[in-house]
């Protein structure tokens, strides 16, 4: 059994996200729950998406609880230290070094927090990529989610062409060589 959390801002691709991980996990006799918390995503809001994988037993919840997380994917700094209470002990989390000030960073009522990624990294194991610039490498900077996929894809037991075709199966025919350059992009990290 898989229990991954992925968290981000809305327009990261959190979604598609969650979508190809699913698909791959029905395309391979995985059972699999996919659940999406919306937050103010059409204003930048956090957006945090479950999804449960498994192979051996039946899964009644589509909710990843509080420390049961194998895998937080983790679209931007912030959103990775939000989620640090799903990560099991020997958990990982794989965080995009991307920084997206919220609402109330930008209208100054508060902070950002400058130390978002060390609190995260004493606290966790965690695998840091900078997919914005590889997907902009790839030829366009909103193939990032894609990029993370291939990151996450070494952690899970599904091989890359199975990944590829899942890939295919969510992602519209124009976007797709970038999409699965992306993906062994990120595959290669």
């Amino acid at each position: 059994m898989y229990n991954i959390v992925i968290v981000g801002v809305g327009g990261q691709g959190t979604l598609l996200a969650s979508k190809i991980l699913g698909q791959l996990a029905m395309n391979n006799g995985y059972e699999v729950r996919v659940s999406e918390v919306h937050g103010m995503s059409q204003r930048g809001g956090s957006v945090v998406t479950y999804v449960r994988m498994s192979n051996d037993q039946p899964l009644y919840s589509s909710i990843v609880e509080q420390e049961q997380a194998d895998i937080v994917l983790a679209f931007e700094n912030l959103e990775a230290l939000r989620a640090l209470p799903y990560i099991k002990k020997d958990g990982t989390m794989v965080i995009n070094t991307q920084e997206i000030l919220p609402m109330p960073v930008i209208t100054g009522a508060v902070k950002y927090p400058e130390d978002c990624l060390e609190r995260v990294r004493e606290s966790c194991k965690t695998i840091e990529i900078d997919a914005v610039d590889i997907a902009h490498e790839c030829g366009t900077y909103r193939a990032a989610n894609v990029v993370l996929m291939g990151v996450v894809a070494k952690m899970l037991p599904f091989s890359v062409d199975e990944w590829h075709k899942a890939i295919e199966q969510c992602v519209k025919p124009k976007f797709l060589s970038i999409n699965i350059n992306a993906f062994d992009r990120g595959y290669a990290y």
